[in-house]
């Protein structure tokens, strides 16, 4: 099971410092994809980078800005372009004159249509000024941002090391209230099972994910997450072991315990699964594997 991590204060607007280089401000945008909203982190003294700066909210933006007043932003960062995360970005830019760091997604998928709905919206204007891609670092005074590719929620999602504390900013990668939707053709669950791997084998100290709060146990907590994706196939497994089955067919038994509210995201996930398990050769079906393809054990 998972040892969730869920307790966390929260006021809006509200500049919280949480370790002696970082601070918090929560976005209004509260749901159940985003938990009690957009955690924009603040890096560093004088001069700062800030990380995730959320949704386009003027109100957050003016937070953000409260909070670094006499300060000066040298660096915006965002993990990925999903709606909560990088929209924001460009109007902190046009106040601050900061750059964008991120990686730009290769190429944008189209709107879902049908039962089987994305997770999130998508930033499709996303575009930073300086990619990270293939990593990279940011630095300032007294504090550096190490940039680790972690596709597997989205192609284009990035983690930031942070040395001086061994502490690692994970976007949706990682979250302490919730698992991470995978959502294909963008995600991908071969990459983010291999991008776990490459978060756990760092052995940071602690993890801060965008939504929620810190991760203090992380070896335990990211086996645990494993642990979960593993179970999750078995499942999968066992449901077909009872003969061929679609998605939508599967998901209501399998995610019985999961706010129906969640239940396409969901379906995206085992989509993700599904491909996963076609690849390995554990699965089989008729033509490419999709939302509405039949399964069945290989």
């Amino acid at each position: 099971m998972i040892p969730y991590v869920r307790e966390i204060d929260i006021d809006y607007g509200r500049c919280d410092p949480v370790s002696p280089l970082i601070r918090r401000v929560t976005a209004n945008n509260p749901g159940p994809f985003t938990f009690k909203g957009t955690g924009t982190y603040i890096v560093g003294h004088g001069e700062v980078a800030v990380i995730d700066p959320g949704p386009d909210d003027p109100a957050h933006l003016e937070a953000i800005l409260a909070a670094v007043a006499g300060e000066r932003v040298t660096a915006i960062v965002i993990t990925h372009h999903h709606s909560d995360h990088s929209p924001l970005a460009g109007p902190l830019k046009a106040r601050t004159g900061a750059p964008i760091y991120g990686c730009a997604v290769a190429t944008h998928e189209q709107a879902d249509t049908g039962e089987v709905k994305m997770e999130a919206g998508h930033d499709l204007d996303f575009l930073p000024d300086v990619s990270l891609c293939e990593g990279g670092e940011i630095s300032g005074p007294g504090w550096t941002l190490e940039a680790i590719p972690t596709p597997g929620h989205t192609s284009n999602h990035l983690c930031y090391a942070l040395p001086q504390e061994n502490a690692c900013f994970t976007g949706d990668h990682i979250m302490g209230w919730s698992t991470t939707v995978i959502t294909p053709p963008d995600g991908d669950m071969t990459d983010y099972l291999a991008s776990l791997d490459r978060i756990r084998a760092r052995n940071f100290a602690v993890l801060w994910p965008t939504h929620g709060p810190p991760i203090r146990d992380v070896d335990a907590f990211i086996g645990a997450y494993i642990e979960h994706r593993q179970e999750r196939v078995e499942q999968i497994l066992g449901a077909l072991k009872a003969g061929p089955a679609r998605i939508r067919e599967l998901v209501p038994t399998l995610y019985a315990d999961v706010d129906p509210r969640l239940h396409p995201a969901a379906a995206r996930s085992m989509l993700a699964a599904m491909i996963h398990l076609v690849r390995q050769g554990a699965l089989a079906t008729d033509g490419a594997p999709g939302p509405d393809s039949t399964y069945r054990l290989a």
